[in-house]
């Protein structure tokens, strides 16, 4: 299942931009979403953004656990 979002310009007095994009609520619920989680973008291609959890432990039904590279 996918979740269709905006992106979100917000326009600064200094003539810079920043871009939001939102993560609907059921998705972030489903990936167990902390507030102030770092995530990093990552681009594949022009169509294709990978959302990564870097240093983030694999959660095996509820429980972390460390993923096979360390991380």
């Amino acid at each position: 299942m996918g979740y269709i979002t905006r992106v979100q310009v917000i326009e600064r007095a200094n003539n810079n931009r920043q871009f939001y994009f939102i993560c609907p609520a059921p998705l972030a619920q489903a990936l167990e979403m902390e507030k102030g989680e770092e995530v990093e973008w990552v681009i594949e291609d022009r169509e294709t953004i990978v959302l990564k959890r870097p240093g983030q432990k694999k959660r095996v039904r509820g429980k972390a656990k460390e993923s096979r590279d360390g991380k």
